[in-house]
């Protein structure tokens, strides 16, 4: 008999058994059984744009996209609060911290307080990623008063690194204190912790105090720790404190390793120390070994800065005599300290036996024999290094270039210098300024003035920015003499080859020489020219109007610099003081005087000292003023018509005549001033107090109306 059919398998409703649901990116899709056949579905990609093949040569290094990708926003798995390696505990505390503002308060307290008990391993913790130094010692103290509460090692470091990072390392350095206080004597590693903290900061005096600190509790350093903290001391100066560790490190019966000897030995070095220096080398030959190439190699770099080239010409025997082949380094190295030096003979038997080793030699050895060469004006040798230099394989730069071109024409040697610019040229380097200086002096000394035009013309064509290259050009020239300047200046104006600066540089150099009418002859040429003066321009004029008595002229130029919103140049400044000074006018000179300190940062001493005088006349003390004057003189200020003024102005304002005639009066027996010195002085104390007083009456007049009653008596007032 056949068994009965089975009914037919019902269709599975859709319930969470069996999951049918609309997938999406973060529910995955069920089929089958109980969590079985998961499939997750994977968010689009935006569709790429079609690559573009790279070209090298359309490359531009300074192009920018016109619509570049915004920044990517910061994960929140980058805040505190949100990071997967804090513990959840950690994590509430420091939202505790967040949710008031990072201040410690009674709300900070009752947060806290929800939790049954913070262990040390969770303080450190939350120190670790703690940045406001207040709020860590709160927590820190806090957490030092919960029951059977003790800190551990852990805790104390993570305080020491918070304390650190927020620059409040003296504080850092109190921990030993306080963990010895709340009986957790300070280990080595404590102290090792302060001492790499200082080290990296390069505060040599912080880590010598943690040293002797260390002493003080009885923990004594390993090598490791003794070398860092003589390494501390020897790279921030401070040798003789870095010696006396060390006769520590021998008393503790310790056994130097070949850092603890480099140390020395560098710290000897830098200081110019050599004969103590081969004393510790000859200790370290004997007792651990010698030093290799790249020991020596470091101790000759050290060496070449501080110029104590005869320092490194010993280290060099002492390698030789331990047999010490030298390398590409070490000889590069001393032979551009040599060269550089002024001993550039010396660096040359360096550099043959550099090549008869066959060593690979940089450009740079070449370049700076080159050079030296040239300053020495042994042009022969130059070139023929130049010629080693091609032969093998290099290529000139443009350094080299530039000084052989000068040194050309420092022996007269016009037409080589032009064709080796030209061989610049040719060679697809890119002159510069240097590279026609010497070329343009030369022609402008022997008024070769058609070829310096060609020459002009040439940079014009590489493109040089003429005009500002022939004002350095001029301020070069003006040291030859400014009336060979001028010529030149003629010639180049003629061509149109003008502008405000080189007439700058010309008028401020005649002024200099004395040639006070040329140079105001300049400035109405450049007025009647379409060029316009600047604040500079009309600084030299008023220096120029004031050794020619013209002050009034003078202060309508200082007028129209402050006009065009400029600050006059501090030698205008101190010109027309002292000019305003010398014709009565003190009070405006007094006023000119504020006015500089007010708009430069720093000013002249001397009119620093005026203002000094005018307050130290308040006392109205002679004695108290010279004083005044005593310092300033010894600070090496002159005693000029401005400080003198000085005492007139305050005198006159704040004491009496008497005691300003008795501090001219001790200048003069001093022999400061002279004779007439003091009678002019004195005829302007007596004018000065006279116009004051004079002006203290026409003030009270028109306070109090009184100035028509004595009009209608027939009383004239004199203008001001």
């Amino acid at each position: 008999m056949p068994p009965p059919a089975s009914p037919p398998p019902k269709a599975n409703k859709p319930y969470f058994f069996y999951g049918h649901r609309t997938p999406s990116q973060n529910r995955p899709t069920v089929r089958g059984g109980l969590f079985s056949n998961r499939q997750t579905l994977k968010p689009q990609k935006p569709p790429s744009k079609p690559s573009i093949p790279f070209d090298i040569h359309k490359w531009d290094p300074h192009f920018l996209p016109q619509n570049p990708s915004p920044p990517p926003s910061p994960s929140p798995s980058f805040s505190f609060s949100s990071s997967p390696r804090l513990s959840p505990i950690a994590r509430f505390i420091i939202d505790a911290f967040r949710k008031n503002r990072h201040t410690w308060g009674p709300s900070v307290v009752s947060e806290l307080n929800k939790l049954r008990r913070v262990p040390p391993t969770l303080v450190a913790e939350v120190l670790k990623l703690q940045t406001n130094p207040t709020l860590a010692s709160k927590f820190f103290h806090w957490a030092g008063k919960q029951k059977g509460f003790h800190h551990n090692f852990a805790s104390y470091n993570a305080f020491a690194y918070c304390l650190n990072r927020s620059n409040r390392f003296r504080a850092a350095d109190q921990l030993p204190e306080l963990m010895d206080s709340q009986g957790k004597p300070p280990s080595e590693k404590q102290f090792e912790i302060l001492i790499r903290m200082h080290s990296d900061a390069n505060r040599g005096l912080r880590v010598y105090y943690v040293y002797e600190k260390m002493k003080k509790f009885g923990v004594k350093p390993r090598v490791f720790l003794y070398n860092r903290v003589m390494d501390a001391l020897v790279k921030t100066d401070h040798l003789d404190l870095a010696l006396s560790v060390y006769d520590d490190f021998r008393e503790d019966g310790l056994v130097e390793e070949a850092v603890t000897f480099m140390i020395l030995i560098k710290g000897l070095c830098k200081a110019g120390r050599i004969d103590e220096m081969l004393e510790v080398l000859e200790r370290m030959r004997v007792n651990l070994c010698k030093p290799d190439v790249f020991a020596y190699t470091a101790l000759v770099r050290m060496l070449v800065p501080e110029g104590n080239l005869d320092g490194c010409l010993r280290v060099w025997e002492e390698m030789k005599k331990d047999k010490v082949q030298a390398d590409v380094m070490a000889y590069a190295t001393i032979i551009i300290g040599l060269s550089k030096g002024g001993r550039v003979e010396e660096g040359y038997e360096f550099f043959k036996e550099m090549k008869s080793k066959g060593h690979l030699i940089d450009r740079a050895i070449y370049g700076s024999l080159i050079e030296s060469f040239v300053a020495e004006k042994k042009i022969g040798v130059a070139f023929d290094l130049l010629k080693d230099l091609v032969n093998s394989g290099y290529r000139a730069d443009l350094e080299i270039y530039n000084s052989l071109i000068e040194g050309l024409c420092n022996v007269n040697k016009i037409e080589k210098a032009y064709k080796l610019f030209q061989v610049t040229i040719k060679e697809g380097l890119e002159p510069n300024f240097l590279s026609v200086k010497p070329l343009l002096l030369c022609y402008a000394k022997a008024k070769k003035m058609e070829e310096l035009f060609k020459l002009l013309k040439q940079m014009e064509k590489l493109g040089f920015p003429v005009i500002d290259d022939l004002a350095k050009f001029l301020s070069l020239l003006v040291k030859e003499g400014p009336l060979v300047a001028l010529e030149a200046f003629t010639h180049l104006k003629a061509k149109g080859y003008i502008s405000v600066e080189m007439y700058n540089i010309l008028m401020d150099s005649l002024h200099k020489v004395g040639e006070i009418k040329k140079a105001l002859l300049l400035f109405d040429e450049m007025n009647a020219s379409n060029l316009k003066p600047d604040s500079f321009t009309y600084s030299i004029t008023i220096l120029c109007h004031v050794d020619l008595g013209k002050i009034q002229e003078a202060c309508e130029y200082h007028n129209k610099i402050i006009e065009m919103s400029c600050i006059p140049s501090v030698a205008a400044y101190s010109f027309l003081a002292k000019g305003l000074c010398k014709i009565g006018e003190i009070d405006a000179g007094m006023m000119l005087v504020r006015d500089c300190l007010a708009n430069i940062d720093s000013g002249p001493m001397e009119f620093k000292y005026s203002l000094t005088i005018i307050h130290s006349c308040k006392s109205n003390d002679a004695e108290k003023v010279i004083e005044v004057l005593n310092e300033m003189m010894q600070q090496g200020c002159p005693l000029d018509i401005v400080a003198c003024a000085a005492v007139i102005s305050g005198m006159s304002k704040h004491g009496t005549i008497e005691e300003a005639r008795k501090v001219f009066s001790n200048l003069r027996d001093r022999r400061l001033l002279t004779e007439a010195d003091t009678i002019v002085y004195d005829e302007l104390l007596i004018n000065h107090t006279k116009q004051r007083t004079a002006d203290l009456v026409l003030s009270g007049i028109k306070l109090f109306g009184l100035e028509s009653k004595l009009k209608s008596k027939g009383f004239k007032f004199l203008p001001s």
